[in-house]
């Protein structure tokens, strides 16, 4: 089921006013336990909208977690038990984290990365003259599965290294991995977050629903009217891109620049506004990415959920940058690479990585990666705004080979941006009105960072001000709207 379609709009009121009468219709007691069972249907409803043979797969992660943590927690019990030292780990609970490693990763790689791997080990025994005569699987894709596996593994490692205790009530794991708002595209919550909401008895708050449906607002308008707009011009240009001079190539892929920021955060902000009409607050998953300063600044804005999960569970056990120069340089191209394939099965993710990689490491050797760790107030500085040009044009160029469907591909793009003839924009009016609603999106978002501006906007003196923003806002999303058209990162 996707956010922007007109399901989800009888979905929503629906299932939110079911979960708040929940306690009255059975007690306080089992009021809960009732809430948790709505929210497993109602998200086991709204993800097998696309096709149910996917409920399977997550069912059989979600059982096979709950049943890893339990036995983890019972080898650390009794390793406890026993007066071994508290940082010890026993071979049993070693054992079962590493079913839960191999299920979900191996899963993650079947259905993700199968065809990838026997392609190119047919092209590498081409590449030698050995003519290979294979056929690649057809494998359906899961809605999600990058998402909701990454999420049931940090279950399984924070219990191996004793940061949570597992949970017995096998209805609260499953609606803490199936959570419908975050299921498909995130935020990837740790269950050190999100299972304790889960668990504990939860009121409705008036000012955190009307915070959750301000949220959803400005996601779908990110989504329908930015990045949908953005969207016509980016698939035009990238698709016929031989036929463009060199500035609306430029062009194109500051288009998609923003079409992938307006689809995902506005994914993020309907998922994270959605979670507060139930009582339930989500991680933050992108922080005005484009007004960093440096490389290392935006990816602590960008995709946070993602990126803060590889550094906790890759980057740091692998020794982070406390190990040595050197060790601290592999660790870093370590994390990019993997980052970028657990985007896609495609080498352009995989370089689009690499850059991103190429892109941190001057700032990890002058150990300058965190000195950009506040929001800008005020006006920025000559220095700040070169910084965020600098960074953004970077960005951009790396952004090609995400977008682009082969390397040679995102390097021809690339390489025509020399041909330099009067711009000719095809859908010159669309671009208009994309380059419109990204000014739109930039100053909007620059405001709301500023205390004051913040503050005003949300006082009581613009009350009128501020419904006439909500009516125009969704005047606009229905003026743009064009059809059940699906978020990029679904693919991931």
């Amino acid at each position: 089921m996707l956010f922007n379609s007109p399901a989800f709009l009888v979905f929503l009121p629906l299932v939110f006013a079911a979960y708040w009468v929940m306690n009255r219709w059975v007690g306080q007691r089992r009021g809960l336990w009732a809430q948790n069972l709505l929210l497993l249907v109602a998200s086991y409803v709204f993800y097998g909208w696309w096709d149910v043979r996917f409920l399977s797969l997550i069912a059989l992660s979600t059982a096979v977690d709950y049943f890893v943590g339990l036995r983890i927690q019972r080898a650390n019990d009794r390793e406890l038990a026993s007066d071994a030292p508290p940082q010890a780990r026993s071979r049993t609970a070693k054992r079962w984290l590493a079913v839960s490693l191999v299920f979900n990763l191996g899963m993650l790689a079947y259905f993700k990365y199968a065809n990838f791997f026997i392609e190119n080990w047919i092209e590498a025994w081409a590449a030698a003259g050995v003519t290979m005569h294979a056929s690649t699987l057809q494998v359906v894709l899961p809605v999600g599965i990058s998402f909701y596996t990454f999420q049931t593994l940090s279950y399984s490692i924070d219990i191996y290294r004793r940061q949570l205790q597992p949970t017995r009530d096998f209805v609260e794991f499953a609606a803490f991995v199936s959570f419908f708002p975050q299921l498909v595209a995130g935020p990837i919550e740790r269950a050190s977050a999100l299972l304790p909401q889960i668990q504990r008895p939860r009121r409705f708050d008036y000012d955190q629903a009307v915070s959750g449906l301000r949220l959803i607002l400005w996601g779908m308008f990110k989504k329908v009217v930015v990045a949908d707009t953005c969207a016509i011009y980016v698939n035009d240009i990238f698709e016929h891109y031989t036929d463009y001079s060199g500035p609306t190539l430029m062009l194109g892929a500051v288009f998609f620049a923003f079409q992938i920021y307006g689809d995902f955060s506005g994914y993020s902000d309907i998922a994270i506004g959605t979670a507060r009409l139930f009582g339930i607050q989500l991680m933050t998953n992108f922080r005005t990415p484009y007004f960093s300063r440096d490389i290392a600044e935006f990816w602590r804005r960008w995709h946070i959920s993602l990126s803060t999960w590889f550094r906790d569970y890759l980057y740091i056990p692998l020794g982070g940058s406390r190990v040595g120069k050197a060790k601290a340089v592999r660790n870093t191209f370590i994390i990019f690479l993997v980052s970028g394939f657990w985007h896609g099965a495609n080498w352009t993710f995989v370089v689009w990585g690499g850059i991103h990689a190429l892109l941190f490491l001057p700032l990890l050797l002058r150990g300058n990666n965190r000195r950009h760790t506040q929001d800008l107030t005020g006006w920025p500085s000559l220095r700040a705004l070169v910084g965020m040009a600098t960074t953004f044009t970077a960005v951009t160029l790396a952004w090609v080979f995400f977008r682009a469907d082969s390397v040679n591909m995102a390097i021809d793009y690339i390489a025509r941006w020399g041909r330099m003839p009067s711009p000719d924009l095809p859908l010159a009016h669309v671009s208009k009105t994309a380059l419109g609603w990204i000014g739109v999106t930039l100053a909007v978002e620059w405001l709301g960072q500023q205390p004051r501006w913040a503050a005003l906007a949300f006082s009581r003196r613009m009350v009128a001000v501020r419904w006439a923003v909500y009516a125009l806002t969704m005047w606009l999303c229905l003026k743009h709207f064009q059809g059940q058209t699906d978020f990029i990162y679904f693919q991931f």
